[in-house]
């Protein structure tokens, strides 16, 4: 899989992770891969509703090292 750009969310907590995917997802076009990091437990709820509910695609997402780690197809 292809990223094209690599969002740090670690330490930050919700909303503000969700508020940092979508200024960064905007950046991209069409097709382009966010890969997203956070250490915020309610995150996995938070950006997959948020991808579903925002025509994106939620290609992945898995945990490493208390990171959890997101990759977001822009729709």
């Amino acid at each position: 899989m292809t990223v094209d750009k690599v969002l740090d969310a670690k330490g930050l907590a919700c909303p503000m992770p969700i508020v940092k995917t979508k200024k960064a997802i905007n950046e991209l076009v069409s097709g382009q891969v966010l890969e997203v990091h956070s250490t915020d437990k309610g995150a996995k709820n938070d950006l997959t509703a948020w991808a579903k509910s925002s025509g994106h695609e939620l290609l992945k997402h898995e945990e490493e090292d208390n990171v959890l780690k997101f990759w977001i197809k822009k729709g």
